[in-house]
């Protein structure tokens, strides 16, 4: 029996201060006559909580297996060490206690307290818990030491991960290259009469240096009116932008015309393909050809197509009808549709007009200075 300072809820011992039910208790029951030490509570020992002599461990009269499992009562846990914990055995009115159990007549008082916070398991230190063999997974659960957390990526980290790449600084794959694109080829016929024009043009190379050649005519009434050649050097100075350079050779009604060529051809913002060439030489020392298309996509297959071309010379060329100054633009409207992405037939609205000098010279050979048409033609390239 324990003193009356140690009534209440029993934390610690969930046996502390059981009283035998009947008087064989305490005869048959080799612990039922053990008091508890204060303080002191056998948390791996299947017998803790039994009443034992006032001595404490190694004192005469204890058995060693039972000193050799006392513990702090900091390190008791509700029912955890003792399997007998809350065991209500009493024993009939009248009847003795049995005699072949040892713990017979425990009886179970409720309102155990809060378990206290468990201690860090230690296996090399003496009375841990599930240091004991036999008892081991009656003490509380080992705690795993925390992980090493993964580090914040630094700057250089980043710098290292993701450096800055240079235009064309990559290593590109030795290769060689071409793509022919006939973007118009196409017939008219109206009120002026009937005709064909073309324009097309391919590369020839790799991803830095290519082979450019660009190539545009008129026929009408069965006559080739004009055509050109442009067979150019192209380098790339950026990832949307060439310089070209090379030769141009104009031919047709009058006499042919051999000039040097040089400009720039890209992708200009806004997705605008650009083209600006310069022609120097010959009688026509200095003409300027500007051309600019724009691709909208209406659907997978369905494509508008509207483009500009305009032509500004430096001095005048009877003998083809151009003038100095601002002599023609051509405005188009084309709206194809891609049977495959290679092959599309096209309808379109052309409209051309001439300016100033040219326009004069047009007029004095009996043509109009302005024309408008329909237009129907395919677009491929392979």
């Amino acid at each position: 029996m324990e003193p009356a300072s140690h009534a209440g809820p029993h934390a610690a011992d969930p046996h502390a201060g059981h009283a035998p039910v009947a008087a064989q208790a305490a005869e048959n029951d080799p612990h039922a006559s053990h008091a508890p030490q204060s303080g002191v509570v056998m948390a791996n020992d299947p017998h803790a909580g039994h009443d034992a002599p006032a001595g404490s461990p190694g004192q005469p009269g204890m058995p060693a297996d039972h000193a050799a499992h006392m513990e702090p009562a900091s390190h008791a846990g509700p029912h955890a060490a003792d399997p007998h914990a809350g065991h209500a055995m009493e024993a009939p009115a009248g009847e003795p206690a049995q005699s072949h159990d040892a713990h017979a007549g425990h009886a179970l008082h409720g309102g155990h307290a809060p378990t206290p916070p468990a201690a860090p398991a230690d296996a090399g230190t003496p009375g841990a818990h599930g240091a004991h063999g036999d008892h081991a997974g009656h003490g509380t659960a080992t705690l795993q030491a925390p992980r090493t957390p993964i580090p914040a990526p630094t700057a250089a980290d980043l710098a290292a991960a993701f450096p800055t790449l240079a235009p064309h600084a990559m290593e590109h794959a030795p290769g060689f290259n071409s793509l022919v694109l006939v973007d118009h080829l196409e017939a008219w016929n109206n009120a002026h009469g009937s005709g064909q024009a073309w324009a097309a043009k391919g590369w020839f190379g790799g991803d830095i240096d290519r082979l450019w050649l660009r190539s545009g005519g008129q026929r009408t009434a069965g006559r080739l009116d004009a055509w050109s050649l442009d067979a150019l050097h192209g380098h790339a100075i950026s990832p949307w932008w060439d310089v070209v350079a090379g030769v141009r050779h104009d031919g047709g009604d009058a006499r042919g015309l051999t000039r040097a060529a040089i400009g720039v051809q890209g992708l200009a913002p806004y997705k605008f393909e650009f083209s600006a060439t310069a022609y120097l030489g010959g009688r026509r020392r200095a003409e300027l050809d500007v051309e600019a298309e724009y691709t909208l996509l209406l659907s997978n297959r369905l494509i508008l197509q509207p483009g500009l071309e305009a032509r500004v010379a430096a001095d005048d060329d009877p003998h083809r009808g151009v003038g100095r100054g601002l002599g023609q633009v051509e405005a188009g409207l084309r709206l194809r549709y891609e049977i495959t992405r290679r092959f599309a037939p096209y309808i379109g609205f052309v409209h051309e007009r001439r300016f100033g000098r040219t326009a004069d010279l047009h007029r004095d050979a009996g043509e109009a200075a302005r024309d408008s048409r329909w237009v129907a033609g395919v677009r491929f390239w392979f």
